[in-house]
């Protein structure tokens, strides 16, 4: 189940377009004959940037589950722009969102979402919904790292049957935007 997590981006009608037209456009392919596999490649290039810079690129729902623990933990998707819903589960995968009054939410500066929970009425997991995403849509998102999802989706179509590794300038060109953690966050 495709549950919007960071490295898994299905791109919308427009932002697919606007992506297939990019990688086309440095291919010089004129036909629409490969548009199909030149958005699978495109989403591919946009998950890999999101896996490599540790953040959600386009705006999307994502959810998470966590373990139903009393401290403060922190979601894997950011930025988090807000924090929608939070669901125990059951052992047997039952949900049951939690009144507002069983759990805290946070968002720090950074754009870092956190969960506490404080009464999980016998929940063996949470799932937390959030709305995270660096950007609202292709076009608005850092020209680097649009560039270099182009070229990755570029090398993986004219490349297919290779054992080159992808060109070096697509890491270069998504390196100033990495989000790295250079010690485990811990809520304050």
């Amino acid at each position: 189940m495709n549950n919007g997590e960071p490295g898994s981006v299905l791109l919308g009608t427009t932002d697919r377009a606007s992506a297939v037209a990019a990688v086309k456009t440095m291919l010089r392919i004129d036909s629409s004959d490969d548009d199909v596999l030149i958005a699978a490649l495109a989403e591919t290039a946009l998950g890999l940037a999101e896996q490599f810079l540790g953040q959600v690129l386009i705006t999307r729902t994502v959810r998470q589950n966590l373990p139903a623990l009393s401290g403060w933990q922190r979601l894997l998707a950011a930025p988090v722009q807000a924090i929608t819903q939070v669901e125990g589960l059951t052992a047997a995968g039952t949900a049951t969102v939690l009144p507002v009054n069983a759990y805290e939410i946070d968002i720090d500066a950074r754009g870092d979402g956190w969960v506490r929970l404080i009464d999980g009425g016998g929940a063996a997991q949470l799932r937390v919904t959030c709305i995270a995403g660096r950007a609202e849509a292709w076009t608005s998102l850092p020209a680097p790292v649009r560039q270099g999802a182009v070229l990755l989706a570029g090398y993986l179509f004219s490349e297919r049957d290779t054992t080159r590794p992808p060109p070096a300038a697509i890491t270069a060109l998504w390196r100033p935007f990495r989000g790295l953690a250079t010690a485990r966050a811990v809520h304050t």
